[in-house]
């Protein structure tokens, strides 16, 4: 699948994948203009569906493509190498950072798809989501030893508020077209050191 568009320039590739983030992340699945996605691109209508037999094999490749340069450059960063939860953030951040200048789209557009309703691509959304997310919940949970924190700490709560409020304050700096990429990893970089001073069980 996807032969024709892989044997395209990576430059070219790159140019499509982004133009692709860029639209499904303004718009619902069913409101995002194929025509527009072409546009941005530089190619005709005709031409991406010379590359993609439909919008839905684009949008499922790009959540796939999502999905495959998230791993990658977690594990570039060395993300599960580490048994430090709190450094696993750090370098998840530097991570996260690192794509969000290759891809400015990418995470709106997962997480608009993440939401999406559309019966097209929900029920392979979803499924895809269960997979990923139950494996990565799973990993980090193993790393935690109820010794490193807080007596008494809930620590799937406390991984899901975390989980939680780091979304959430993606999905906040998202909505700015003109955000600091490097001023959002300063940010957020404080609210993990803030998370760690009140989680972490203080030695004697």
């Amino acid at each position: 699948m996807n032969d024709k568009f892989f044997a395209l320039p990576e430059e070219k590739q790159h140019t499509i994948i982004n133009a692709g983030f860029r639209v499904f992340s303004q718009n619902s699945y069913k409101k995002s203009p194929v025509r527009e996605i072409a546009e941005e691109a530089g190619i005709s209508k005709s031409l991406l569906f010379h590359y993609f037999h439909n919008k839905k094999e684009l949008y499922l490749f790009l959540w796939d493509y999502s999905a495959k340069m998230t791993l990658e450059y977690l594990e570039k960063y060395q993300c599960y190498a580490e048994p430090d939860l709190f450094e696993i953030m750090h370098r998840g951040l530097q991570a996260k950072t690192a794509l969000i200048r290759q891809y400015p789209d990418m995470a709106l557009f997962v997480m608009k798809a993440y939401y999406e309703k559309d019966p097209e691509v929900r029920e392979e959304i979803q499924k895809s989501i269960e997979e990923h997310g139950s494996y990565s919940t799973q990993a980090a949970m193993l790393k935690l030893d109820p010794k490193d924190f807080v007596s008494g700490l809930d620590l799937k709560c406390m991984y899901q508020d975390m989980f939680w409020a780091s979304e959430g304050y993606l999905w906040e700096k998202m909505q700015n077209d003109n955000f600091d990429v490097d001023e959002m990893e300063v940010e957020f970089g404080k609210m993990i050191d803030f998370w760690k001073s009140i989680y972490l069980r203080k030695e004697n």
